[in-house]
């Protein structure tokens, strides 16, 4: 079954209550005051049981111009708006300036209806007809219906209901598959129950026991139980009007405003980047810097308006895109729509669509920030998708929150990506992140410069330490994701691995005269020496002269095999380590196993030579040690 919500929208005292009244017999005026004064100042709500069964919520929104920030609170969620005239009256400023709000607000299917028809004539009902008929074009009502009632005595409702159903029956339903969300309108308590709140689920759904969360405040809570239409239930989907009976929470710790969803599935924001619209009935210029307040879904908060292209003030039927600077959190959603109006004297200004809800602080005329938005704006599910990995890739935020952050379903999300993946323009590094090659390719420009300014120093050295360049090329991330990104760059064929050391995948060790002839001569040494070879600090007094062109030259002659460095102080020359290995996987074939007695005696040396061999190979992960003796557990 889909579930709908009504609203109504019009100038005060136009009869708006009473027309829903008539539609549903629930009188939505709540408060003694609205009884007193005759007109709703806080939302109303009431459901109409359609002509073929299915119900729907009604919004009664207030009318009367102290009020509009109630109306804004009430206009989300709508589904089907019926604007209501007086057709003693006819258009009147208020009416003028719901419609403004509503258009703003994205609400694109609606019914004019046209009430107290009971008070005028037909001649008098054909101008107010013709009247409204002018004032409402150009707007998403220009071509909706108009409809006379009387709500005083019953003309015409019944043609209205079977109207409501045949326009609803076009509305999309809501997408329930996403994390619900219910703006906060209001927050009462109930004797013996507890906190109740109420608001239109915008989408998904909310099941008893849930845990929620109340954002901007962030408190967690549970769902204690649930009412749909003044009925008790287990589950309430999109498109419901829903009062929620929430656990533990104290009224005080909530209010209107608030936006109650799934722990984790929104974050609370003091920027928003957004397109602005400015309302043609608009008389004021809206500047560079303005206070305005804002009013998004039920909340409503003071900001400052920064325009984001080179224009100094906007005017009437102008938009642009802007940046919002909030004073107090605000927990949004990417295509939430919005209304501001003036911080004073308030006066309603214009609206749009929030298109970045968690930005970053912009320089205003900036082409790359204009160009990002107007992909946000009006660019395909794939371009959009390519922006905000290639916008997030500098933050390294993973693929779910890039998600979460365009609220695009699972599905959808996961197609696109594979699809760019596949064409080369994202790349994906862990399971759970991809890069913008631009970005890669930025990141490698960094690295190359690192590592050839570090050959450039050390043309004897294999590479650069991988420690040390990860703390130069990624100070602060983790090494896991370092060494992901380092292997991708050498899978690219840009740096190669040397041991623990990288290089640009160009560079060889290059090595001077004076360089070539001291690593002859330190070569000869060991070769000389053979197994029982002196200790590496003996070799280096050899050299003390040029003690720091030794360390380099002897440290090249380890990178590249000829020497092996078993321990600090005892290496050996390559031609007399492969000799050993061979001798003990000779032993190894015959026995199995290779006590360090049997190896000793088979490559003739001492003790001291054997053990630094075997435990060598033990750190290598070549040997392992079982008793006495060694077995090979790496060919």
């Amino acid at each position: 079954m889909k579930n709908y919500i009504i609203g109504t929208a019009g100038h005060v005292d136009h009869g708006k209550t009473m027309l829903i009244k008539a539609l549903t017999g629930i009188d939505t005026d709540r408060l003694k005051e609205e009884k007193k004064r005759g007109i709703t100042i806080e939302l109303g709500f009431a459901h109409i049981t359609l002509p073929h069964g299915e119900q729907a919520g009604i919004i009664d929104v207030p009318g009367h111009e102290k009020f509009v920030k109630n109306m804004l609170a009430g206009a989300g969620g709508i589904d089907l708006v019926l604007l209501v005239v007086a057709a003693d009256e006819g258009f009147m400023p208020q009416t003028r300036e719901h419609l403004g709000i509503l258009s703003l607000l994205g609400i694109q299917n609606g019914i004019i209806v046209l009430t107290k028809t009971d008070m005028v004539d037909e001649e008098w009902l054909e101008v107010v007809k013709e009247d409204i008929r002018s004032e409402v074009q150009g707007s998403f009502l220009a071509d909706a219906p108009i409809v006379p009632v009387s709500a005083y005595t019953g003309d015409g409702i019944e043609g209205l209901r079977l109207l409501i159903e045949e326009k609803l029956q076009a509305v999309q339903q809501k997408n329930t598959s996403k994390p619900f969300r219910i703006p906060v309108d209001r927050v009462f308590s109930v004797d013996g129950f507890g906190t109740v709140i109420t608001g239109t689920l915008i989408e998904g759904t909310v099941t008893e026991g849930d845990e929620v969360m109340i954002y901007p405040g962030e408190k967690l809570t549970k769902v204690r139980n649930l009412q749909v239409h003044n009925q008790t239930v287990s589950t309430a989907y999109a498109g419901q009007r829903v009062a929620v009976n929430l656990a533990n929470i104290k009224k005080s710790e909530v209010e209107r405003g608030d936006t109650l969803a799934v722990p984790s599935s929104m974050q609370n924001s003091l920027m928003l980047d957004v397109k602005l619209s400015i309302l043609k009935e608009c008389q004021r210029e809206i500047e560079n810097g303005s206070r305005l307040h804002l009013y998004l879904g039920s909340r409503d908060v003071l900001c400052k308006l920064v325009l984001l292209d080179d224009r100094e003030q906007l005017t009437a039927q102008e938009s642009g895109y802007a940046q919002l600077r909030l004073t107090d959190p605000i927990a949004v959603k990417r295509g939430d729509h919005f209304v501001v109006r003036f911080y004073s004297p308030i006066e309603t200004v214009g609206g749009g669509v929030v298109l970045d809800p968690a930005p970053e602080r912009h320089k205003r005329s900036d082409p790359a920030v204009l160009e990002s938005l107007a992909i946000k704006e009006k660019g395909s599910l794939e371009d959009t998708i390519r922006q905000a990995v290639l916008e997030g890739s500098p933050k390294f935020r993973p693929l779910d929150a890039v998600r979460e952050s365009l609220d695009i379903p699972q599905e959808e999300f996961a197609a696109q990506v594979k699809l760019l993946e596949e064409a080369g323009e994202l790349i994906p590094i862990t399971g759970k992140l991809d890069l913008h090659r631009d970005y890669l390719a930025t990141l490698q420009g960094q690295l190359t410069r690192i590592l050839e300014e570090y050959h450039k120093s050390n043309p004897l050295q294999a590479g650069m330490r991988k420690d040390e360049l990860r703390s130069r090329f990624l100070p602060g991330r983790e090494i896991a994701l370092c060494d992901k990104i380092l292997d991708w760059m050498e899978g690219q064929g840009h740096i190669r691995y040397a041991g623990q050391k990288v290089a640009l995948s160009t560079f060889t060790v290059s090595y001077s005269e004076s360089h070539k002839r001291l690593s002859d001569k330190i070569e000869k040494i060991y070769l000389d020496s053979g197994l029982a070879s002196p200790a590496t600090d003996e070799v280096a007094k050899q050299f003390a002269k040029e003690k720091e062109t030794f360390k380099q030259v002897m440290e090249a002659l380890q990178d590249d095999g000829t020497v092996i460095a078993l321990s600090p102080q005892i290496a050996i020359h390559r031609n007399y380590y492969d000799q050993a290995f061979a001798a003990f996987q000779k032993l190894l074939e015959a026995n199995g196993q290779v006590s360090l007695g049997e190896f000793r005696d088979a490559i003739e040396t001492s003790r001291k030579y054997a053990v630094a061999l075997l435990e060598y190979w033990d750190r290598k992960g070549i040997t392992k040690k079982v008793g006495d003796a060694r077995v090979l557990i790496q060919k």
